[in-house]
């Protein structure tokens, strides 16, 4: 993703729609943390149905003071302050999977309801994996992976 140490929202759905082209039901989409906020406004503004998308980390919401420099508030604002179009993204979205973490510093579990609701998405919960990333000792997911072939079939 472009410039990932200041993301914008439109730079990012922008870079989303060059990079899929035109969106068709072999497209499956991957995202972590804020990469899933990108995938779900790149389907609430494009014309087309894909296969499927795997959201892992993704969210609606910052857990209340979870962050706390003030350049990293101003950073996160638009993308858990401006709305997702939910329905249309839903409609774009194909299937769809939400992986969660009981203990992510940033994300409550309770984001889930909204992308099970908002979304349809299939939730699951793995237990005290951080954020899923290499310093939570995570560098696969084979669970995603595994995740996504069923998508694929």
């Amino acid at each position: 993703m472009p410039d990932t140490n200041h993301p914008r929202i439109s730079e990012w759905v922008q870079y989303l729609a060059r990079q899929i082209g035109k969106p068709d039901q072999d497209t499956f989409l991957v995202g972590h943390s804020m990469g899933c906020q990108a995938i779900l406004r790149h389907l609430g503004t494009t014309d087309g149905r894909i296969g499927g998308i795997l959201l892992i980390a993704g969210f609606v919401s910052i857990r209340k003071g979870a962050i706390t420099d003030g350049n990293d508030i101003e950073m996160m604002d638009p993308w858990v302050k401006t709305a997702i179009d939910w329905q249309k993204a839903r409609s774009n979205a194909g299937s769809s999977v939400l992986v969660l973490s009981d203990n992510d510093p940033y994300i409550d579990v309770s984001d889930a309801d909204v992308f099970r609701e908002k979304l349809g998405a299939r939730i699951i919960i793995i237990p005290n994996a951080g954020h899923f990333t290499a310093k939570d000792g995570y560098t696969e997911l084979h669970l995603a992976l595994n995740g996504m072939l069923k998508m694929v079939k």
